[in-house]
């Protein structure tokens, strides 16, 4: 995970801590949201996934509450993102996730997540 959110940083120009944070916003949301074979097939390939996940539905307060795509960016927004940098992190993730998982797997997202077609 250490990788991705360096590259993150590095190519959205974000810190860390604000990269590391909207990594596990994400990848709870897609957690909660996606297929779970194409999830195991993403964390099984990405050490520390499961604690970003987790630490993400721990500091999810109230704001857990609200489901779906704009909860998930009400969430972002709340860590300090802008719309730009959203969209930069989720396509970072996105490509990261290809590379690690294969294209089977983040299409399986796409399929069952459509608004992830704007990010791909």
């Amino acid at each position: 995970m250490d990788e991705l959110v360096g590259r993150i940083a590095a190519n959205v120009g974000i810190s860390r801590p604000v990269a590391e944070k909207a990594v596990g916003i994400i990848l709870e949301f897609l957690a909660r949201e996606g297929p779970p074979d194409a999830v195991r097939a993403l964390t099984d390939r990405l050490p520390g996934s499961e604690a970003a996940i987790e630490a993400a539905r721990a500091e999810a307060g109230p704001m857990g509450a609200i489901g779906g795509i704009m909860g998930v960016g009400t969430r972002l927004m709340g860590a300090g993102l802008s719309m730009p940098d959203i969209q930069g992190v989720t396509r970072e993730i996105i490509g990261y996730a290809r590379e690690q998982a294969g294209d089977e797997a983040v299409n399986r997202f796409v399929d069952a997540i459509p608004a992830l077609r704007q990010f791909i």
